[in-house]
């Protein structure tokens, strides 16, 4: 059995990671990096208030950068693994430096209107989009495995002290200067983060012995999503609460403006005091995640969520919504963070930056969607029926996932290595393919059955490391023999195959192995189509 699985969880300090000098400076560099964009996303949603009062319009703010984020996850999650992952940074930061620098130009020019503030807020969430991957991947480089959980946490902590500050000195901003303003720091908090970077100098990775190639990377990081169980809960979870929750921000500075009929002030406080919950949140989620777990911290949130949005939406009164900004941060460093964490839990460092690509697009997908629909829900019936109808539709997500449950330990991921290297006559070209493998095993009658339910398991695991079919047969005339066969498309695949098995994946071949009663080994046989 995988020890992984039976270990009692440590505690670590939820400060921990800053004892690693690399993730120090990064997280300091990002923090300011990141109140330099909350600064820009309070700036251009309130600018959008002045350039068009409908709520619709308003939304696509929030829409236009987490849609740039879901389009694009697929292939910033492969570039994450494909490529150097410190000259992206550098490259991607350098742009997000142009692009608000010009914003700024041009808001200080008086040259934006609707359609120019959208187009760069997209173009913005596209250069993040490819970001994110990369910087989620890297985490696990900066400190060791025991210490990723509050690495995270911190991580998340970090945005949220961002959020704390960032959109009060926005509001100041903009009142004292205008938006134009806000956008040029935002553009010189990003020469921060590009300092960073290059004095960062990560370990030398050896190359790949078989690199893959784009396009079959991301279909190789579909194809494990699709196969991964604890991941696909994740994801569920994920859908199920960024839908409902999008309205809140979405909607906030409607809430302000037009339910509260305040300034850009009180709205800078009001994200504030989201960022300041979350920094709460993230200081207690240690202590609480040891008795609570994700699952029931992902409840929670969600359920705090609703009843910020119910408030929201029928207590249009500043105390009350200052508080409801408040409980919205901590739920959703609840949320947040114990999905980030489970994500990251699920993923094999070969998938790593796919995998949390295709998490961040699930993420971003539902909020674009939500964001979308409150934004028109609200247009058509008013902002408080918007509110209450994702409050109630919060809870009911909630009770049709509920069986989705979280893993509370992680399994062991790292490579196994335990795969004999297959026996060839010749030298076999990587492009050649399909790839058939055929494992033969002896099994004793009366356990057919388990064996069939180990079996199951195993297919899983067979599809995740590259088959794209895979099936079990029993032999007609001897009901003892039974042959796996699994089909990859090449040779160079199936080699990868082999490097992808887990420490996990070799426990469940093992169970599978435990069944075969011959006094050899499993027969294992490799066949390479000639012709089609």
């Amino acid at each position: 059995m995988n020890r992984a699985a039976t270990d009692v969880p440590v505690t670590v300090s939820p400060f921990a990671p800053f004892r690693h000098r690399m993730f120090a400076l990064l997280w300091t560099a990002t923090l300011i990096s990141n109140i330099g964009t909350w600064m820009h996303d309070v700036s251009a949603a309130w600018l959008m208030t002045s350039l068009s009062p409908s709520p619709f319009v308003v939304s696509l703010v929030q829409a236009s950068t987490t849609a740039a984020m879901a389009l694009f996850a697929l292939p910033a999650g492969a570039m994450a693994d494909l490529f150097d992952r410190r000259r992206l940074l550098i490259s991607l930061t350098a742009i997000k430096c142009v692009l608000a620098m010009t914003l700024g130009m041009l808001a200080f020019t008086g040259r934006v209107d609707a359609w120019i503030l959208l187009a760069i807020t997209f173009l913005l969430g596209t250069a993040s989009a490819f970001m994110a991957p990369v910087w989620q991947s890297v985490v696990p480089s900066l400190v060791p495995r025991a210490e990723l959980k509050p690495a995270v946490a911190l991580n998340s902590a970090g945005l949220n002290v961002a959020r704390a500050i960032g959109p009060t000195l926005g509001g100041l901003i903009i009142l004292a200067s205008g938006a134009g303003a806000a956008f040029l720091l935002n553009g010189l908090s990003e020469l921060v983060i590009l300092a960073a970077i290059l004095w960062w100098s990560p370990a030398v990775v050896p190359a790949k012995r078989l690199p893959e190639n784009f396009l079959p990377a991301i279909a190789a990081g579909v194809r494990y999503a699709m196969h991964a169980p604890a991941l696909k809960i994740v994801l569920w979870r994920a859908v199920a609460f960024f839908v409902f929750a999008s309205a809140f921000w979405a909607l906030l500075p409607l809430i302000v403006r037009t339910g509260l009929k305040a300034d850009a002030s009180l709205y800078g406080v009001m994200v504030g005091a989201v960022g300041l919950g979350a920094v709460g949140g993230a200081l207690l989620l240690p202590r609480i995640d040891r008795y609570a777990g994700a699952h029931r911290l992902v409840m929670l949130g969600t359920l705090g969520m609703a009843a910020v949005l119910l408030t929201l939406g029928l207590v249009p009164m500043r105390a009350a919504a200052l508080v409801s900004c408040l409980a919205a941060g901590v739920c959703w460093i609840f949320v947040l963070s114990s999905l980030n964490v489970a994500a990251q839990n699920a993923l094999p460092d070969w998938v790593r930056g796919r995998g949390l690509s295709i998490y961040g697009m699930v993420f971003f997908g539902a909020m674009t969607a939500g964001s979308l629909v409150w934004g028109a829900v609200a247009t058509w019936a008013g902002l408080g029926a918007a509110l209450v109808a994702a409050g109630v539709g919060s809870i009911l997500a909630l009770v049709a996932v509920h069986r989705q449950v979280l893993s509370q330990v992680p399994v062991d991921l790292s490579p196994a290595g335990h795969w004999p290297e297959p026996m060839v006559h010749a030298s076999v070209e990587g492009d050649a393919g399909p790839v058939m493998v055929f494992v033969e095993y002896r099994i004793d009658e009366s356990r057919a059955a388990e064996f069939a339910a180990v079996m199951s398991r195993m297919a899983g695991e067979r599809r995740r490391d590259g088959a794209y079919q895979w099936a079990l047969t029993r032999d007609t005339a001897d009901p003892a023999l039974f042959i796996e066969f699994f089909l990859v498309e090449s040779w160079a695949e199936h080699e990868r195959q082999h490097a992808r098995v887990t420490k996990a994946d070799a426990d469940v071949q093992g169970e599978a192995r435990a069944f075969h009663v011959g006094e050899q080994p499993p027969v294992v046989r490799h066949f390479i189509t000639v012709s089609n």
